[in-house]
Protein backbone atom coordinates (compact mmCIF):
# COMPACT_ATOMS: atom_id res chain seq x y z
CA UNK A 1 0.00 0.00 0.00
CA UNK A 2 1.60 3.58 -0.52
CA UNK A 3 2.06 5.62 2.05
CA UNK A 4 0.59 9.07 1.18
CA UNK A 5 2.89 11.93 1.48
CA UNK A 6 1.84 14.91 -0.36
CA UNK A 7 0.16 17.77 1.13
CA UNK A 8 -3.23 16.68 0.40
CA UNK A 9 -4.99 14.95 0.08
CA UNK A 10 -4.26 13.09 2.86
CA UNK A 11 -4.58 9.41 4.12
CA UNK A 12 -8.07 8.68 5.91
CA UNK A 13 -7.97 6.93 9.17
CA UNK A 14 -10.25 3.33 8.29
CA UNK A 15 -13.58 4.74 10.55
CA UNK A 16 -13.25 8.26 8.30
CA UNK A 17 -13.32 6.09 5.23
CA UNK A 18 -16.05 3.48 7.29
CA UNK A 19 -18.63 6.20 7.25
CA UNK A 20 -18.10 8.02 4.14
CA UNK A 21 -20.08 4.44 3.16
CA UNK A 22 -23.31 5.17 4.32
CA UNK A 23 -26.49 5.57 2.21
CA UNK A 24 -27.77 8.56 0.93
CA UNK A 25 -30.23 11.10 2.74
CA UNK A 26 -32.14 12.99 1.82
CA UNK A 27 -29.73 16.72 1.94
CA UNK A 28 -33.20 18.39 2.85
CA UNK A 29 -34.18 16.25 5.45
CA UNK A 30 -33.96 16.33 9.49
CA UNK A 31 -31.08 13.52 9.17
CA UNK A 32 -28.90 15.69 7.50
CA UNK A 33 -29.72 19.27 9.61
CA UNK A 34 -28.45 17.38 12.46
CA UNK A 35 -25.58 16.30 11.17
CA UNK A 36 -24.71 20.15 9.50
CA UNK A 37 -25.46 21.83 12.69
CA UNK A 38 -22.85 19.09 14.79
CA UNK A 39 -20.45 19.40 11.67
CA UNK A 40 -20.58 23.08 11.99
CA UNK A 41 -20.09 23.80 15.33
CA UNK A 42 -17.11 21.48 15.78
CA UNK A 43 -15.57 23.34 13.07
CA UNK A 44 -15.89 26.28 15.12
CA UNK A 45 -14.23 24.53 18.23
CA UNK A 46 -11.14 24.18 15.89
CA UNK A 47 -11.27 27.53 14.59
CA UNK A 48 -11.66 28.76 18.29
CA UNK A 49 -14.38 31.28 16.73
CA UNK A 50 -17.83 32.75 17.52
CA UNK A 51 -18.03 34.03 14.10
CA UNK A 52 -20.36 32.44 11.31
CA UNK A 53 -18.49 29.30 10.12
CA UNK A 54 -20.24 28.08 6.38
CA UNK A 55 -19.32 24.56 4.78
CA UNK A 56 -19.45 25.36 0.95
CA UNK A 57 -18.86 22.43 -1.65
CA UNK A 58 -15.86 22.56 -3.38
CA UNK A 59 -12.14 22.61 -2.83
CA UNK A 60 -9.96 25.08 -0.52
CA UNK A 61 -9.72 27.32 -4.16
CA UNK A 62 -13.21 27.24 -3.89
CA UNK A 63 -13.28 28.58 -0.57
CA UNK A 64 -10.92 31.50 -1.30
CA UNK A 65 -12.67 32.63 -4.49
CA UNK A 66 -15.60 32.25 -1.99
CA UNK A 67 -14.01 34.72 0.33
CA UNK A 68 -12.73 37.49 -2.46
CA UNK A 69 -16.45 38.19 -4.55
CA UNK A 70 -17.97 38.15 -1.24
CA UNK A 71 -16.24 41.47 0.85
CA UNK A 72 -14.66 42.81 -2.76
CA UNK A 73 -15.84 45.26 -5.45
CA UNK A 74 -13.91 45.85 -8.68
CA UNK A 75 -11.33 48.54 -8.17
CA UNK A 76 -10.83 47.77 -4.82
CA UNK A 77 -7.45 48.13 -3.41
CA UNK A 78 -6.04 44.71 -2.00
CA UNK A 79 -2.78 43.85 -0.40
CA UNK A 80 -1.34 40.41 -1.25
CA UNK A 81 1.19 39.42 1.23
CA UNK A 82 3.03 37.08 -1.09
CA UNK A 83 5.78 34.57 -1.33
CA UNK A 84 4.72 31.41 -2.73
CA UNK A 85 2.29 29.41 -5.78
CA UNK A 86 -0.49 29.72 -3.10
CA UNK A 87 -0.27 33.15 -2.62
CA UNK A 88 0.10 34.10 -6.13
CA UNK A 89 -3.12 32.20 -6.87
CA UNK A 90 -4.99 33.79 -4.12
CA UNK A 91 -3.60 37.42 -5.64
CA UNK A 92 -4.98 36.34 -9.34
CA UNK A 93 -8.14 34.89 -8.14
CA UNK A 94 -8.64 38.78 -6.23
CA UNK A 95 -7.14 40.30 -10.37
CA UNK A 96 -10.11 38.20 -11.91
CA UNK A 97 -12.82 39.72 -10.08
CA UNK A 98 -11.39 43.33 -10.51
CA UNK A 99 -9.75 44.21 -7.40
CA UNK A 100 -6.68 46.28 -7.54
CA UNK A 101 -3.99 44.17 -6.43
CA UNK A 102 -0.61 45.52 -4.74
CA UNK A 103 1.67 42.87 -4.29
CA UNK A 104 4.49 42.38 -1.33
CA UNK A 105 6.55 39.92 -2.78
CA UNK A 106 9.46 38.07 -0.23
CA UNK A 107 11.76 35.13 -1.67
CA UNK A 108 10.34 32.45 -1.49
CA UNK A 109 11.56 30.23 1.08
CA UNK A 110 11.32 33.26 3.64
CA UNK A 111 8.51 34.68 5.50
CA UNK A 112 6.29 37.29 5.21
CA UNK A 113 7.76 40.35 7.17
CA UNK A 114 5.11 42.06 9.12
CA UNK A 115 6.92 45.41 9.81
CA UNK A 116 6.89 45.78 5.68
CA UNK A 117 3.08 44.62 5.47
CA UNK A 118 2.92 47.51 8.28
CA UNK A 119 4.66 49.86 6.21
CA UNK A 120 2.96 49.34 2.81
CA UNK A 121 -0.69 49.69 4.65
CA UNK A 122 0.86 53.43 6.09
CA UNK A 123 1.90 54.14 2.77
CA UNK A 124 -1.16 52.89 1.02
CA UNK A 125 -4.25 54.11 3.22
CA UNK A 126 -6.85 53.08 0.56
CA UNK A 127 -6.14 49.46 0.99
CA UNK A 128 -8.96 47.58 1.54
CA UNK A 129 -7.80 44.32 2.57
CA UNK A 130 -4.85 41.98 3.14
CA UNK A 131 -4.30 38.25 1.84
CA UNK A 132 -1.85 36.08 3.67
CA UNK A 133 -1.56 32.90 2.87
CA UNK A 134 -0.48 31.35 6.40
CA UNK A 135 1.22 27.82 5.06
CA UNK A 136 2.58 28.16 2.32
CA UNK A 137 2.90 24.02 1.13
CA UNK A 138 4.65 25.13 -2.71
CA UNK A 139 7.94 26.70 -0.33
CA UNK A 140 7.14 24.62 3.39
CA UNK A 141 6.81 28.06 5.14
CA UNK A 142 4.54 29.04 7.80
CA UNK A 143 4.43 32.75 8.12
CA UNK A 144 4.35 34.64 11.07
CA UNK A 145 0.31 35.37 11.11
CA UNK A 146 0.00 36.66 14.46
CA UNK A 147 2.15 39.44 14.02
CA UNK A 148 1.07 40.29 10.59
CA UNK A 149 -2.21 40.52 12.09
CA UNK A 150 -1.30 43.20 14.74
CA UNK A 151 0.14 44.83 11.86
CA UNK A 152 -3.10 44.70 9.53
CA UNK A 153 -5.41 45.64 12.43
CA UNK A 154 -3.53 48.66 13.21
CA UNK A 155 -4.80 50.56 10.24
CA UNK A 156 -8.36 48.61 10.56
CA UNK A 157 -8.13 46.62 7.23
CA UNK A 158 -9.90 43.23 6.65
CA UNK A 159 -7.67 40.47 6.91
CA UNK A 160 -8.32 37.63 4.70
CA UNK A 161 -6.22 34.09 5.60
CA UNK A 162 -5.67 31.16 3.27
CA UNK A 163 -5.52 28.48 6.17
CA UNK A 164 -5.75 25.37 3.50
CA UNK A 165 -3.19 23.77 5.08
CA UNK A 166 -2.75 24.93 8.44
CA UNK A 167 -5.94 25.32 9.82
CA UNK A 168 -6.73 21.91 12.21
CA UNK A 169 -2.69 21.06 12.44
CA UNK A 170 -1.50 24.38 13.49
CA UNK A 171 -3.02 26.84 16.08
CA UNK A 172 -5.02 29.49 14.60
CA UNK A 173 -7.00 31.31 17.11
CA UNK A 174 -8.88 32.76 14.62
CA UNK A 175 -11.07 35.50 17.17
CA UNK A 176 -7.90 36.44 19.20
CA UNK A 177 -5.99 37.12 15.91
CA UNK A 178 -8.61 39.01 14.25
CA UNK A 179 -9.21 37.18 11.42
CA UNK A 180 -11.70 38.32 9.26
CA UNK A 181 -11.97 35.23 6.86
CA UNK A 182 -10.13 32.17 7.24
CA UNK A 183 -10.55 29.35 4.50
CA UNK A 184 -9.60 25.52 5.12
CA UNK A 185 -10.19 22.46 3.08
CA UNK A 186 -11.18 19.22 3.94
CA UNK A 187 -9.09 17.33 2.39
CA UNK A 188 -5.48 18.68 4.64
CA UNK A 189 -5.21 18.10 7.96
CA UNK A 190 -8.88 17.64 8.54
CA UNK A 191 -8.27 13.99 8.04
CA UNK A 192 -11.34 13.56 5.04
CA UNK A 193 -11.29 13.33 1.56
CA UNK A 194 -11.56 16.61 -0.93
CA UNK A 195 -15.06 18.24 -1.32
CA UNK A 196 -15.78 20.96 1.20
CA UNK A 197 -14.08 24.10 1.95
CA UNK A 198 -14.75 25.50 5.55
CA UNK A 199 -14.46 29.34 6.00
CA UNK A 200 -15.04 31.76 9.07
CA UNK A 201 -17.00 35.26 8.71
CA UNK A 202 -16.62 38.11 11.29
CA UNK A 203 -18.73 40.86 11.66
CA UNK A 204 -16.26 43.30 10.01
CA UNK A 205 -16.62 41.07 7.18
CA UNK A 206 -20.53 41.03 7.20
CA UNK A 207 -20.03 44.53 6.92
CA UNK A 208 -18.02 44.53 3.98
CA UNK A 209 -20.03 42.32 2.21
CA UNK A 210 -23.09 43.90 2.53
CA UNK A 211 -21.26 46.98 0.21
CA UNK A 212 -19.10 44.36 -1.94
CA UNK A 213 -20.42 44.13 -5.48
CA UNK A 214 -18.04 41.31 -7.17
CA UNK A 215 -20.28 38.93 -8.95
CA UNK A 216 -21.50 35.65 -6.64
CA UNK A 217 -24.12 33.38 -7.09
CA UNK A 218 -22.80 29.67 -5.97
CA UNK A 219 -20.38 31.27 -3.05
CA UNK A 220 -22.91 33.36 -1.80
CA UNK A 221 -22.62 34.27 2.41
CA UNK A 222 -25.77 35.53 2.75
CA UNK A 223 -27.03 32.47 1.00
CA UNK A 224 -24.97 30.16 3.14
CA UNK A 225 -26.04 31.88 6.13
CA UNK A 226 -30.19 31.43 5.15
CA UNK A 227 -29.79 28.31 4.02
CA UNK A 228 -27.35 27.02 7.64
CA UNK A 229 -30.45 28.68 9.76
CA UNK A 230 -32.34 25.98 8.41
CA UNK A 231 -30.16 23.23 8.82
CA UNK A 232 -29.28 23.40 5.43
CA UNK A 233 -26.38 24.18 2.55
CA UNK A 234 -27.65 26.40 -0.49
CA UNK A 235 -26.64 23.76 -2.53
CA UNK A 236 -26.13 20.43 -2.68
CA UNK A 237 -23.21 19.14 -0.72
CA UNK A 238 -20.66 16.72 -0.90
CA UNK A 239 -22.79 14.32 1.50
CA UNK A 240 -20.44 11.72 1.66
CA UNK A 241 -17.62 14.10 2.93
CA UNK A 242 -19.52 15.37 5.73
CA UNK A 243 -20.13 12.05 6.77
CA UNK A 244 -16.41 12.08 6.82
CA UNK A 245 -15.97 15.16 8.84
CA UNK A 246 -18.43 14.20 10.96
CA UNK A 247 -15.99 11.63 12.29
CA UNK A 248 -12.71 12.91 11.87
CA UNK A 249 -13.90 16.30 14.08
CA UNK A 250 -14.80 13.86 16.52
CA UNK A 251 -11.00 12.21 16.13
CA UNK A 252 -9.48 15.72 16.63
CA UNK A 253 -11.29 17.10 19.67
CA UNK A 254 -11.58 13.62 21.08
CA UNK A 255 -7.20 13.57 21.12
CA UNK A 256 -7.63 17.26 22.03
CA UNK A 257 -6.74 20.48 19.73
CA UNK A 258 -3.53 21.17 21.95
CA UNK A 259 -2.25 17.56 21.45
CA UNK A 260 -3.07 18.31 17.93
CA UNK A 261 -0.59 20.81 17.43
CA UNK A 262 1.72 19.65 19.76
CA UNK A 263 1.55 16.17 17.33
CA UNK A 264 2.53 18.45 14.27
CA UNK A 265 5.11 20.34 15.87
CA UNK A 266 6.59 16.57 16.65
CA UNK A 267 6.57 15.44 13.16
CA UNK A 268 7.39 18.55 11.41
CA UNK A 269 10.91 18.59 13.54
CA UNK A 270 11.07 14.76 13.00
CA UNK A 271 11.16 15.55 9.67
CA UNK A 272 13.67 18.06 9.58
CA UNK A 273 15.98 16.71 11.67
CA UNK A 274 15.73 13.36 9.11
CA UNK A 275 16.52 15.22 6.32
CA UNK A 276 19.58 17.13 7.90
CA UNK A 277 20.68 13.75 9.06
CA UNK A 278 21.20 12.62 5.37
CA UNK A 279 22.56 16.23 4.48
CA UNK A 280 19.89 17.00 2.18
CA UNK A 281 19.15 20.65 2.73
CA UNK A 282 16.13 22.72 3.97
CA UNK A 283 14.51 24.58 0.82
CA UNK A 284 13.30 27.23 3.63
CA UNK A 285 14.26 29.38 6.64
CA UNK A 286 14.44 26.69 8.90
CA UNK A 287 12.84 29.46 11.61
CA UNK A 288 9.79 29.74 9.69
CA UNK A 289 9.79 25.87 8.07
CA UNK A 290 6.11 24.86 8.28
CA UNK A 291 4.62 21.97 10.68
CA UNK A 292 2.61 20.39 8.01
CA UNK A 293 4.98 19.96 5.02
CA UNK A 294 9.20 19.71 4.25
CA UNK A 295 10.27 21.60 1.46
CA UNK A 296 13.66 20.00 0.25
CA UNK A 297 16.30 21.67 -2.27
CA UNK A 298 18.28 19.90 -4.87
CA UNK A 299 21.78 20.00 -3.73
CA UNK A 300 25.03 17.72 -3.99
CA UNK A 301 23.72 16.72 -7.81
CA UNK A 302 20.45 15.51 -6.86
CA UNK A 303 17.21 14.93 -9.18
CA UNK A 304 14.33 15.77 -7.20
CA UNK A 305 11.74 14.56 -9.48
CA UNK A 306 13.53 10.99 -9.57
CA UNK A 307 13.53 10.95 -6.01
CA UNK A 308 9.96 11.47 -6.29
CA UNK A 309 9.96 8.58 -8.97
CA UNK A 310 12.09 5.86 -7.02
CA UNK A 311 10.56 6.39 -3.71
CA UNK A 312 7.03 5.83 -5.17
CA UNK A 313 8.27 2.99 -7.48
CA UNK A 314 10.53 1.05 -5.09
CA UNK A 315 9.52 1.94 -1.65
CA UNK A 316 5.41 2.90 -2.06
CA UNK A 317 5.77 6.29 -0.91
CA UNK A 318 4.43 9.21 -2.67
CA UNK A 319 5.94 12.78 -2.37
CA UNK A 320 5.36 16.21 -3.84
CA UNK A 321 7.38 17.91 -6.31
CA UNK A 322 8.16 21.23 -6.38
CA UNK A 323 5.80 24.00 -8.09
CA UNK A 324 5.56 26.80 -10.85
CA UNK A 325 9.30 27.88 -10.72
CA UNK A 326 10.47 25.22 -8.17
CA UNK A 327 9.59 23.02 -10.66
CA UNK A 328 12.05 20.32 -10.32
CA UNK A 329 14.73 22.06 -7.93
CA UNK A 330 12.83 20.50 -4.95
CA UNK A 331 10.89 17.96 -3.67
CA UNK A 332 8.21 18.01 -0.42
CA UNK A 333 7.16 15.99 2.17
CA UNK A 334 3.63 16.43 3.32
CA UNK A 335 3.21 15.40 7.02
CA UNK A 336 -0.57 16.76 7.89
CA UNK A 337 -3.22 15.38 9.47
CA UNK A 338 -3.40 11.17 9.67
CA UNK A 339 0.51 10.54 10.32
CA UNK A 340 2.86 9.20 12.74
CA UNK A 341 6.23 9.86 13.70
CA UNK A 342 6.95 5.98 12.56
CA UNK A 343 5.71 7.14 9.25
CA UNK A 344 8.01 10.19 8.78
CA UNK A 345 11.21 7.67 9.94
CA UNK A 346 9.58 5.20 7.23
CA UNK A 347 10.05 7.99 4.22
CA UNK A 348 13.60 8.85 5.76
CA UNK A 349 14.73 5.91 5.87
CA UNK A 350 13.88 4.81 2.35
CA UNK A 351 15.38 8.36 1.52
CA UNK A 352 18.84 7.32 2.28
CA UNK A 353 18.56 4.58 -0.16
CA UNK A 354 17.62 6.23 -3.07
CA UNK A 355 19.23 9.61 -2.56
CA UNK A 356 22.62 7.38 -4.28
CA UNK A 357 20.33 6.50 -7.23
CA UNK A 358 19.14 9.93 -7.93
CA UNK A 359 22.44 11.70 -8.03
CA UNK A 360 23.11 12.70 -4.81
CA UNK A 361 26.57 12.69 -3.36
CA UNK A 362 27.05 13.71 0.36
CA UNK A 363 29.74 17.02 1.25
Amino acid sequence: MTQLRIPGPTPLPDKVIKAMTKPMINHRGITFIKIINDVTEKIKRVYQTKNDVFLLTGSGTGGLEAAIVNVISPGDKVLSVAGGAFADRFANIARRFGADVTVLAYDWGKAADPDAVRQELKQNPSIKAVLVTHNETSTGVTNPLEEISKAVKEFDKLLIVDAVSSMSCLNIPTDAWHCDIVVSGSQKGWMAPPGMAMLSVSEAAWKAHAKATAPRFYWDFTEAKNYLAKGQTPWTPAVSTVYALDVSLDMLLEEGLSNVFARHALIGKTTREGIKSLDLTLFPDEKFASNTVTAVAASGGLDPKLVVKLMRDEHGIELAGGQTKLDGKIFRIGHLGWVKVEEIKEVIAALKKVLPKAGFRRG
